[in-house]
């Protein structure tokens, strides 16, 4: 799907598909230098991360697993409804394994939070977390983030795995979506 497609319905588009890239092939590097040596599973959260864990994974050079989790607290709305469930939960022990869960986007870090905190009762070696995009200024709590590709401003954004009501996620890009769409 292209932008000609969904036009009526953008405001704006945030983050092209070239940036896109250019920024996961860094994060990937940088991936690749910090777990040198060291056995890493990526744990993509669905189902927004499928984009970004999918083009992480290929920047990457070297061998990983992958696993996957799908927390909801959204519903179709554009804001959190503040209780987190597991919808799919991992199928691999992580106890002793070296994390990095991939996010495609942080807004409260409110379920983020919630997630990390579930991972790290299972007892892993270490955990991280990589995410293509951080609105800063919706921050409810503080989650360390080592890997940002873009911070964006606080805009209810869809593409590159994002949606509203499940539409817009196979944009090669990140948007704004228009307020008369989710009105």
């Amino acid at each position: 799907m292209d932008q000609a497609t969904v036009a009526d319905d953008l405001e704006k588009i945030l983050v092209t598909k070239e940036q896109i890239d250019e920024r996961l092939a860094g994060m990937a590097a940088r991936i690749s230098a910090d777990y040198e040596g060291r056995d890493l599973l990526l744990v993509g959260v669905l189902k927004g991360a499928v984009m970004v864990m999918a083009d992480l994974v290929r920047a990457l050079d070297r061998h990983v697993e992958m696993d996957w989790m799908a927390v909801s607290s959204y519903g179709s709305g554009t804001k959190s409804s503040g209780v987190v469930r597991i919808l799919k939960d991992l199928d691999k022990d992580i106890s002793g394994l070296h994390v990095l869960v991939v996010e495609d986007i942080i807004d409260s870090g409110l379920t983020l939070s919630w997630l990390l905190a579930n991972l790290r009762s299972r007892g892993p070696a270490s955990i991280e977390v990589a995410a293509l995009l951080r609105k800063p200024d919706a921050a409810k709590v503080d989650v360390d983030v080592r890997y940002v590709g873009f911070e964006i401003p606080d805009e209810f954004v869809v593409g590159y795995g994002l949606d509203y009501a499940e539409r817009y996620r196979n944009l090669p890009f990140v948007g704004t979506l228009a307020p008369h769409v989710y009105r």
